[in-house]
C-alpha cells in the first residue's frame, strides 16, 4: 500500500504536519504532534479505522485517497496470451489452478497416524 497523506493534503493547501493536526482537531480527532508527524513522514504500520475515518472527515477524502494498492514486490506478472516457455509451449492464460489428483508422488493418499 502507498500512503498519500502528503499528497491530500498539499491538494488541500496544507504543507506541514502543524496544519494538518490543526484540520485533524477541527474534526474532533487529537492526535499528538509527533504522532502527524510520524504519519506525514513515512507510511505507518498499522493505523487504527477510526483514526482513518476521521483524517478522511478532515481532509474531505476518501480512503482510496489516502492508501492507494500497490503490486507486491516480486510478485509474477501473469503470463500474457500467446505467451511460450522455453520449451515452446504456450503457457495457459488467465490464473492457474491445481488440478486435482496431481499431487507428486503416486498412488493413495495414506491415513493420519493414529
Amino acid at each position: 500500500m502507498k500512503w498519500n497523506l502528503r499528497m491530500v493534503a498539499a491538494q488541500r493547501d496544507l504543507w506541514r504536519p502543524t496544519e494538518v493536526l490543526a484540520a485533524f482537531r477541527q474534526v474532533g480527532f487529537n492526535p499528538s504532534l509527533s504522532k502527524v508527524a510520524a504519519l506525514w513522514g513515512g507510511t505507518p504500520v498499522t493505523v487504527r479505522l477510526e483514526d482513518l475515518d476521521m483524517m478522511c472527515a478532515a481532509l474531505g477524502c476518501t480512503v482510496a485517497d489516502l492508501l492507494q494498492a500497490e503490486p507486491l514486490a516480486g510478485s509474477h506478472a501473469v503470463p500474457e496470451e500467446g505467451e511460450r516457455t522455453a520449451d515452446g509451449t504456450e503457457l495457459p492464460s488467465g490464473p492457474v489452478r491445481p488440478v486435482p489428483g496431481s499431487r507428486r508422488g503416486s498412488g493413495p493418499r495414506s491415513l493420519p497416524p493414529s
